[in-house]
């Protein structure tokens, strides 16, 4: 994927973000920067946690494993960026929500993007 690429996935991601918030009680985003800084620390944590246990338990994997990797990813990106509020409520549901609309607009994660560039 190029550099372009990343951009607009993150902007899109940061979009979606701010749809949740604006949803999802318990889960609140201060603004559009917060959110791009969010949706980069929540790919960072995620490509970590593929790279160290694999694609079952990454919060982009599929099933309930996924999922609950995938609100706990959330609850702890509270901590790291600012003007950013999550309750263990608002980080199931926003994990819930971003997997629902995730369906509709699957992007790759950024370790499977390494994975295909070297293939």
């Amino acid at each position: 994927m190029s550099i372009l690429g990343h951009i607009v996935r993150f902007i899109v991601a940061a979009l979606v973000l701010m749809v949740v918030s604006w949803i999802v009680p318990g889960f609140s985003v201060g603004g559009f920067w917060s959110a791009l800084i969010l949706a980069i620390v929540i790919a960072l944590i995620g490509y970590i946690i593929e790279a160290m246990f694999g694609r079952r338990v990454s919060p982009f994997g599929r099933g309930i494993v996924g999922f609950l990797v995938s609100a706990l990813v959330i609850w702890v990106a509270q901590y790291i960026v600012t003007s950013v509020s999550v309750s263990v409520m608002g980080a199931l549901l926003a994990a819930l929500v971003i997997g629902i609309i995730d369906l509709f607009i699957p992007v790759t994660t950024p370790f499977e993007a390494g994975r295909k560039a070297k293939n």
